[in-house]
């Protein structure tokens, strides 16, 4: 029988749900592309922010149901800041401590969101301490690890239910090409691009998966060589996505296609879309779009039509102090010049080579 204080959970966490609004689709106008139309599914909408929103959600209503969290149960997760944003709302919303364990190298308005829904930040040194470190805390405090890169692409239906993909094809029904040639995705966990794929797959449609990774990231290598224990030195510097080991929720078998983009391709590629948008836009999205203005201009020269979806994950505000900090960019990341230089001749002619 369900506990009372369990019961009340899923029903807050449901009526939350029934308040908030899906998130926006939005065409770009790009005039050097002859009939490829590009999408941005904008998770920047959500409550707290970002595409971990509904990652949250689904971590707490798994957790809840497979009887992990009871009242008063302490949540502690890794994160690099935006998972821990979205669980520290909905661990306020249930009434239960919550501590982020992530590295001290996390963009400031990240913790300050954390600690604004009443959340603790845990700081390491290097963002592969982060698992062990959340395991220790957990034992130690008799709390819950939500362990987002093993549960992410198992706490979502990706047959369905609201997902991020039916969300997507459902927008898309009343486009000229309403079933995408492309849907492009970045990995952090893994677990979109998991639910994304199998959802592809199981409603039998005719649009393909890519996934975009970052510099010091495992992912792109393990896709093509499906050794599960490489791992990388150094910490991807695009917050969100890359990690340094294989997490167990990416699903290479339900990629079609993966593409590796320079960090300083992501950033050069937010500074050209605030130009379009008039709006900031985080690194992430810039690694994703990127990617899809790739697999674009490639369908153009090949003379192929058609439409690619891509997400903007979380806004731009939150990171003010690194990505569209002009010393921060020349320090960690060196010149843009050569993106941009692309950028401009991809508007001028659809071509990025």
């Amino acid at each position: 029988m369900i506990e009372p204080w369990v019961n009340q959970a899923i029903a807050k966490i449901d009526a939350d749900f029934q308040r908030s609004a899906d998130t926006h689709l939005i065409k770009l106008e790009l005039p050097a592309l002859q009939g490829i139309d590009l999408y941005l599914k904008d998770e920047s909408t959500h409550p707290t922010g970002s595409l971990k929103h509904r990652l949250a959600r689904s971590l707490f209503l798994y957790a809840l149901c497979n009887g992990w969290i009871k009242e008063g149960t302490p949540i502690i997760e890794s994160s690099s800041g935006s998972t821990a944003i979205s669980e520290a709302y909905f661990a306020r919303l249930l009434g239960l401590p919550f501590i982020a364990v992530m590295p001290n190298s996390t963009a400031k308005k990240k913790i300050e969101q954390i600690s604004f829904y009443g959340g603790q930040c845990h700081f390491v040194e290097h963002s592969s301490q982060i698992y062990a470190e959340s395991e220790r805390l957990a034992r130690e405090l008799n709390g819950h690890y939500m362990d987002q890169f093993t549960y992410a692409e198992r706490a979502t239906d990706w047959r369905g239910n609201n997902n991020i993909a039916n969300s997507i094809f459902d927008q898309m029904s009343h486009e000229p090409h309403p079933i995408p040639s492309w849907i492009v995705m970045s990995p952090g966990t893994g677990g979109t691009s998991a639910t994304i794929g199998r959802y592809i797959r199981y409603q039998r449609l005719n649009s393909r998966l890519c996934v975009v990774d970052p510099q010091n990231s495992v992912f792109f290598d393990y896709y093509h060589n499906r050794d599960a224990g490489i791992t990388c030195c150094n910490g991807s510097k695009i917050e969100g996505i890359g990690r340094p080991r294989v997490e167990p929720s990416f699903i290479p078998g339900v990629v079609d296609h993966m593409l590796k983009i320079a960090d300083t391709a992501s950033i050069a590629t937010i500074q050209w879309l605030e130009q379009l948008l008039g709006r900031k836009t985080g690194a992430s999205t810039g690694t994703n779009l990127y990617g899809a203005l790739l697999l674009a201009a490639e369908m153009q020269a090949k003379g192929q039509t058609g439409s690619i979806v891509t997400l903007i994950c979380d806004s731009g505000e939150r990171y003010l102090d690194t990505y569209y900090n002009p010393q921060w960019i020349a320090e960690q990341l060196g010149d843009l010049g050569e993106y941009q230089a692309k950028l401009a001749e991809f508007s001028r002619s659809g071509k990025l080579t």
